[in-house]
């Protein structure tokens, strides 16, 4: 068992430090935040993750997880620190990194013995050796480090699942003593023989970005497959299964949507661009998969004007869907704001529900309606449009909607819904990629 101390209790810091608080150490969560901190003191999660709740409930019951505002102790009271703070993309599509440095500095501060200072936080390749120049600055007595690159690979919607049973564990590290400490924090995998890999920190830091890249080309290449297949009468979800059996490419990441979003896949790609044009090295794949998104966007968009032949004026349109995928609340880079931009923009009216994302999205779009259920979104609307992948929105009553509905138009941009019901009931419909019944 080690102590450990989190820095940052967003989305990675809170997963990280329960579920390292799960494995039997005694975890710190701390964050400068004190509003967040009480809330989390008082049982209140701030994001929503399956599962989170429940797991936080009983190790801060076993006294293995606590939450603080006060790092400075923090520091001093761990044998592991861990940097979990936001890396915010910048106007100029570089990562942000004042929040890590400031821990950093923090860190500086407060040492006062051996400890393993660790980055879990997405950051350009070559910050770790930038950390430890500013830790080695200054150094003070009886102080020692040895630094660690720990990426994160947790997906939204399932992170706890993906920390305790991991595809992989990344340590890179030029220090056996920290290899071996870390080794000892995740020493429930490595008995499992979860697959570690000790790797050089530059190494580690590249495979976060290669990884989540490659995923965001996978995403964007399925879904202009999916374009071209309804031009040439192909159907893709055939397609996509008849490639996904392939072992060489896989059936993970083959299904066409509005365009990916959330806080990973848009900023990384555009961060590892800026990595690259800085070392001169042209990526026309990353441009390629940056440009192809924005795209897939604006086609959703184009797809419901086409739908509603009549225009969108005056129309009532009812969004399902706000987070930018199922199973979280995470509405950043959503295509259902690119989707809310352009009814408004076009003078329409939205309706919008999301089964957990409703508060999120009010904080961008306060004036539009909201509502608690599907029923009442589509209660009236001329069109309705499937943006988010719910599962409670795969069985529709579509005999109930078709009756309350004004219109008859519906665009399942995530292909969930039975095109032979749509078809019976009258709709007008429009997906991804599909053959038309």
């Amino acid at each position: 068992m080690k102590n450990i101390t989190i820095i940052g209790t967003g989305y990675v810091g809170l997963v990280t430090g329960v579920g390292l608080s799960e494995f039997g150490n005694k975890v710190i969560c701390a964050d400068i935040d004190n509003d967040k901190i009480l809330k989390l003191k008082a049982g209140e999660i701030p994001i929503y993750e399956p599962g989170l709740d429940e797991i936080i409930k009983r190790n801060v019951q076993n006294n293995r997880l606590l939450f603080t505002s006060d790092i400075s102790s923090s520091i001093k009271n761990s044998e592991v620190i861990i940097i979990a703070v936001g890396t915010p993309q910048s106007d100029s599509g570089e990562a942000d990194m004042q929040y890590v440095y400031s821990v950093v500095n923090e860190i500086k501060e407060n040492l006062n013995g051996y400890k393993v200072i660790c980055t879990k936080s997405t950051v350009p390749i070559g910050t770790g050796k930038k950390i430890t120049n500013i830790l080695k600055n200054n150094f003070k007595e009886n102080s020692d480090f040895n630094y660690v690159s720990n990426p994160e690979f947790l997906r939204e919607g399932s992170a706890v699942k993906d920390f305790l049973w991991p595809d992989r564990i990344i340590i890179g590290t030029s220090s056996l003593i920290a290899y071996e400490v870390m080794c000892d924090v995740y020493r429930p995998l490595y008995i499992n023989k979860s697959p570690i890999n000790h790797t050089s920190v530059e190494t580690a830091e590249m495979i976060k970005y290669a990884s989540n890249s490659f995923l965001a080309l996978k995403i964007s290449y399925i879904n202009e497959i999916a374009n071209l297949c309804e031009l040439v009468g192909a159907d893709v979800h055939d397609v996509a299964i008849a490639m996904g059996k392939d072992g060489r490419i896989s059936e993970k990441f083959l299904h066409p949507g509005p365009g990916f979003g959330g806080s990973c896949f848009p900023k990384d790609l555009e961060s590892l661009s800026s990595i690259s044009d800085e070392h001169g090295v042209q990526m026309d794949t990353l441009t390629a998969a940056i440009t192809a998104n924005k795209k897939q966007k604006k086609q959703m968009c184009n797809k419901l004007e086409n739908l509603v032949t009549s225009g969108l004026k005056d129309k009532e349109i009812a969004v399902l869907g706000l987070s930018f995928k199922a199973n979280t609340d995470d509405v950043r880079e959503s295509s259902s704001i690119d989707m809310i931009n352009f009814i408004l923009s076009k003078g329409g009216y939205v309706r919008a529900y999301d089964p957990i994302a409703n508060n999120s999205m009010s904080n961008l779009f306060p004036n539009i309606s909201y509502f608690q259920n599907v029923y009442e979104a589509v209660d009236k609307a001329q069109a309705l449009i499937v943006m988010t992948e719910w599962n409670e929105f795969r069985s529709l009553d579509l005999n109930r909607i078709r009756k309350i509905m004004s219109g008859k138009f519906i665009l399942d941009t995530r292909n969930i819904l039975n095109m032979k019901e749509l078809s019976s009931l009258g709709f007008v419909y429009d997906n991804i990629g599909r053959l038309k019944i």
